[in-house]
């Protein structure tokens, strides 16, 4: 058991470093389904619809064996498509031996689509069709509403060098699929977890002084390093706290999380920051919303996590028109 938790971690934070390359879409679906959670949490997924003997007892008695149907993922809100990647891994879970169901893709992920647009096409088995229905549609539903919504904020900030990031605030077994959502949209994948990179919050260094705050930074970093972690960041509450963390060594500290700091003070960060140690990357975050967004981005932080890109999303309507 703990060999296979070990390949998942290790299988995981190699699949994170490659989100934060930017790699291709399609590349980053082929790394992220390496992991083995794709298969994992379609397992589940297939568990909880079909119960302990995997039947679908409607389709069963509605359809013949040899029966065949065509239906068409359609679309009935405007927004960006996520999820499409998946929809083989969906099938090799959901299709038995000897039936047939053949996809045919007609957009793809990352795609501004429109309401009648069609995402691609199911053919073949009329029970399989049926089988695979709800978990199709459930995912590439929730994925797309993820997928717009991130696009909303990355457009929010244009014109500004704000990166647009996701959080860790995703639902349980299905991070790996809203995170890459966020990048459908155009945002930027954060870690993955608590695994691939240091993020010294401030429940972390509650209590500390100048002192100790420093000491205890500077012997977390090096310790991350020797890890070859993602990155090494730390979570400030007042410009105080940055000044201690600009006073380190540079290199110790790859990104400033700036929690909860209107727009005022951020722009006050920033220009610290310029004068100490201009690599050094900020980031601001903190019940930031559509309203909210377009003044922080303009003080001049590199990036924006928001958690809401994910635990606030609406799914889009999707459907799947039987022919």
């Amino acid at each position: 058991m703990t060999s296979h938790k070990a390949a998942d971690t290790k299988a995981s934070q190699e699949c994170h470093q490659k989100c934060a390359h930017n790699l291709p879409l399609t590349e980053l679906a082929s790394s992220i389904r390496q992991t083995g959670l794709v298969q994992r949490a379609l397992q589940i997924a297939f568990a909880e619809d079909l119960g302990p003997e995997g039947q679908d007892w409607t389709g069963q008695l509605m359809f013949s064996p040899d029966q065949s149907s065509t239906a068409k993922l359609v679309m009935r809100d405007p927004g960006t498509v996520a999820g499409l990647a998946f929809v083989p891994d969906i099938l090799s879970i959901f299709v038995r031996p000897g039936e047939n169901l053949q996809w045919t893709p007609q957009s793809e992920d990352g795609a501004s689509v429109n309401p009648g647009n069609t995402l691609g096409t199911l053919t073949g088995s009329s029970i399989a069709l049926v089988r695979v229905e709800r978990t199709l549609l459930n995912l590439v539903s929730r994925m797309s509403g993820i997928a717009t919504r991130t696009n909303h904020f990355v457009q929010l900030a244009s014109g500004t060098n704000a990166k647009i990031c996701d959080t860790r605030k995703t639902t349980p077994g299905l991070r790996v699929f809203e995170k890459y959502a966020v990048r459908c949209g155009g945002g930027t994948s954060h870690r993955m977890g608590l695994f691939d990179a240091l993020l010294i919050k401030d429940n972390h260094l509650v209590g500390l002084g100048e002192a100790a705050f420093k000491d205890r930074i500077q012997s977390a970093s090096t310790k991350a390093r020797q890890q070859n972690l993602e990155f090494v960041q730390v979570e400030v509450d007042t410009l105080v706290q940055l000044q201690w963390v600009l006073a380190l060594k540079q290199g110790t500290v790859d990104i400033v999380l700036l929690d909860n700091m209107p727009p005022e003070t951020l722009t006050q960060a920033v220009a610290l920051r310029n004068d100490a140690n201009p690599s050094l990357q900020l980031e601001a975050s903190g019940g930031i919303n559509e309203s909210t967004l377009p003044a922080i981005a303009k003080t001049g932080v590199d990036r924006i996590s928001i958690g809401g890109l994910t635990h606030q999303a609406v799914s889009l309507d999707i459907g799947l028109d039987t022919q």
